[in-house]
């Protein structure tokens, strides 16, 4: 199989390859639990991580999995840097190319960052979220999630609820679950759900009105965060009457009478999408998320770097 030294986003990756970083992450989840959790299989490459957006689990993660890989990595901030002086992207990252580096981590507010870095790069580039685009990382640490869960994804029923409009873990999520065979819901306010369905995700999507109905029908439940740093003014009337009908409660997981496991990309507005005890419940599989982030991140780190396939199993990293 021939793969991308890019990892830009979930749509148009075909099955093959997904199934390849799921199978390589969950081998090196078993490198985090030995003694001493690192491999020296990115020993001598050096990545460096463009955040120009704040994080915390995002940026914290890939550090770790590059640490974990003994990749020699450099963070960047655009705080104190030559951003602040009007420097432009592609002069920051043709600059830091400059510098003999093999790989860039890329968040950014802007959708389509991380595609406008391939065309001035040699160097991979990875997605760690670009502006209301996608976030394939975090897509592939849900489905990681799942698969420990449930044993597969093919068949699997998971129900996406919030901001879909604006949310890129949202769109990672659809296009990834959708080519492993997963059923994808969402559901959401009529203001937060993209003007035309099909034409973003395909016919299969469905749509729930209620997340009542939306709960009833999935095994699982990926609860958003509303991102209300872009949204427009006037989406919401409150965040009181949000809660109020869609917030995911115990009561509305009771009422549905089945086991619904409980997932959120973080961080989480405690009594609004999510009941602050749902969060902690043993429904609620969010620190399972966090953990498979680093799992995720080493193996796509691994891969788009040249990493073959037959060097990583259970016994030989």
């Amino acid at each position: 199989m021939i793969i991308s030294k890019h990892l830009l986003g979930l749509e148009g990756v075909q099955r093959e390859e997904i199934s390849l970083i799921l199978k390589t992450a969950h081998s090196f989840k078993e490198v985090l639990t030995r003694p001493i959790p690192k491999v020296p299989t990115l020993r001598g490459k050096t990545i460096v991580n463009l955040f120009f957006e704040a994080s915390t689990r995002t940026r914290i993660s890939f550090e770790l999995a590059e640490k974990r890989l003994s990749a020699d990595s450099i963070n960047f901030t655009t705080s104190g840097s030559s951003v602040a002086k009007g420097e432009t992207l592609k002069d920051t990252v043709r600059n830091i190319e400059a510098m003999k580096i093999d790989m860039v981590v890329i968040r950014h507010q802007a959708s389509g960052a991380a595609h406008f870095l391939t065309q001035c790069l040699d160097a991979g580039v990875i997605n760690a979220g670009d502006g209301q685009h996608e976030h394939p990382t975090q897509g592939l640490l849900d489905m990681m999630t799942l698969q420990e869960k449930f044993g597969r994804l093919h068949g699997l029923k998971v129900a996406i609820v919030g901001d879909i409009t604006h949310s890129r873990v949202a769109r990672s999520n659809i296009h990834g679950l959708m080519t492993m065979g997963a059923a994808v819901a969402i559901c959401g306010p009529a203001t937060l759900l993209p003007r035309d369905i099909p034409a973003a995700f395909g016919k299969d999507l469905l749509v729930f009105k209620k997340v009542d109905e939306a709960i009833q029908w999935a095994d699982a439940v990926n609860v958003l965060r509303l991102q209300l740093e872009r949204q427009k003014h006037g989406l919401l009337p409150s965040l009181r009457e949000y809660a109020m009908h869609f917030g995911i409660t115990r009561r509305r997981l009771e009422a549905a009478k089945k086991d619904v496991v409980i997932m959120h990309p973080g961080p989480i507005n405690r009594g609004v999408e999510l009941e602050s005890d749902l969060a902690d419940s043993e429904f609620s599989v969010i620190l399972n998320q966090v953990t498979n982030g680093v799992a995720v991140r080493m193996a796509v780190l691994y891969l788009k770097s040249g990493g073959e396939q037959e060097v990583v199993n259970g016994n030989g990293l």
